[in-house]
């Protein structure tokens, strides 16, 4: 009787109690490698790629793209192949890989090593060494997430959802990147044309005439939800469509709202808002780089903000670096990659790693390690709208700082009145760990670097 193995979803890495399907790499009945990709997988932090603990055949697998699966719970059945390498019972590889040869559901064992998503940084950011399940190389290298060709069509799982997630046709895509592969610029160009819709009818035969005009004449320029440079724009995130029914949550927002639900029942929030007046602000200011400065001297004048609070055992530690943790708005939910040693950086050296970190989470490339640890949060909603806000403070962090749309009022000066331009900043501390004065004294100290006109 040939043996066989049930592989349970292990913790990937980030804590979380379950994560989609992005996309099989295998179908019932094939065959599989070890360490070959199995499935593709998205948690709130990324799209990874899980690889196949076994070498064997196929023999059952958990759902379907879109389905969402608890970890520590069957995620496929294989039957092993004692021709092929499989890796010894006794190998320790850091990972959790479920339980034996029985379906029991047992919770995972933990990570020996907090894990980072397996997905490439490109221009040579390091991940951590320790990554999604599989057998990994003694040494710094990782196992990067590589083009998986599925249907013919070569696509970074990433670009798999976020083709899904627009509803584009990935096999009739125009693939622009090194040797043949589908990038994200690819399917965001395709979701503006309208060229590749899913269930659209097929292009002409490619053997029309390249001069022959298209059939059908063209219709009338319709609004897109994708900006020029092919980006979506806030008006109607890109994929969503209203049909009255209830559906799952899944990935970042899944986690966001655990997240929020977890902040409102720990935290005692309470709110402080004030207007910093920005009058004497030479050209070119960047705002959210000023902002990271007013926070940075705001946490060294008043240190208690800039902390960690542990409710359970009533202890609070006070760091002496600052680690800002920015709000970026996507249309998956709300990411906050942490922008490292904020205290020791220049305004350029702000300006690079913010545009650096957008850049990662718009591309789920960014590594777990860069949403946690932060130990102060910015929210600069101002720049959609809004004036004051009351920002959730998320443990173990005790305060957040939100910056609302900057506008000009009528300020009293030396023999009458001037318009002065104004930012409204709102403050959330959380008042178990902070007192009233210690916040008042922060924003303050905010307020009076924001005033400087460098």
């Amino acid at each position: 009787m040939s043996d066989t193995k049930t592989f349970l979803l292990p913790d990937l890495g980030e804590g979380l109690p379950d994560a989609t399907i992005v996309e099989w790499a295998v179908k019932v009945g094939d065959t599989i490698r070890l360490d070959d990709t199995l499935v593709s997988m998205e948690t709130a932090k990324a799209v990874v790629e899980v690889p196949s603990p076994v070498s064997g055949k196929v023999l059952k697998l958990a759902g379907a793209a879109g389905d969402i699966v608890v970890t520590g719970t069957m995620l496929a059945e294989f039957e092993l192949d004692p021709n092929q390498p499989q890796r010894a019972d006794g190998q320790d590889t850091g990972h959790h890989h479920g339980g034996g040869h029985a379906p029991a559901p047992q919770a995972p064992a933990a990570s020996a090593e907090p894990a980072a998503p397996a997905k490439p940084a490109e221009g040579g950011e390091r991940a951590d060494s320790g990554t999604v399940v599989g057998a990994m190389q003694s040494s710094d290298a990782v196992r990067s997430e590589q083009a998986v060709a599925v249907g013919g069509v070569k696509a970074m799982p990433a670009v798999r959802a976020l083709a899904r997630k627009l509803g584009v046709d990935l096999s009739r895509v125009r693939a622009t990147g090194n040797d043949g592969v589908v990038t994200n610029d690819d399917v965001k160009r395709a979701a503006a044309d309208g060229s590749a819709k899913i269930g659209a009818a097929p292009a002409a035969a490619v053997a029309a005439p390249a001069r022959a005009p298209i059939a059908e004449a063209p219709a009338a320029p319709s609004r897109s939800t994708l900006s020029q440079s092919g980006r979506p724009m806030r008006t109607q995130p890109p994929g969503v469509a209203a049909t009255g029914q209830p559906e799952q949550l899944k990935g970042v927002r899944r986690n966001m709202a655990r997240v929020m639900a977890d902040a409102h029942s720990k935290v005692v929030p309470t709110t402080l808002a004030d207007d910093a007046d920005i009058h004497a602000w030479a050209p070119g200011n960047d705002i959210t780089g000023r902002l990271v400065r007013a926070i940075v001297v705001a946490c060294k004048t008043v240190p208690a903000l800039n902390a960690w609070f542990d409710g359970d055992k009533l202890t609070r530690t006070l760091h002496p670096h600052v680690d800002i943790g920015i709000a970026v708005d996507t249309d998956d939910g709300l990411f906050v990659p942490a922008l490292r040693n904020a205290d020791v950086l220049d305004s350029r050296g702000v300006r690079e790693a913010i545009n650096r970190l957008r850049v990662q989470v718009e591309d789920r490339s960014i590594p777990a390690s860069e949403l946690t640890g932060y130990t102060i949060s910015l929210s600069n909603f101002g720049m959609f709208a809004g004036r004051y806000a009351t920002p959730v403070v998320v443990p173990p962090t005790v305060a957040i700082i939100a910056a609302g749309k900057g506008r000009h009022q009528m300020t009293p000066v030396m023999g009458g009145f001037e318009s002065h331009k104004v930012i409204p900043l709102s403050l959330t501390f959380d008042h178990r760990a902070c007192t009233g004065g210690e916040a008042a004294r922060f924003l303050k100290a905010m307020i009076d670097d924001l005033a400087r006109a460098n």
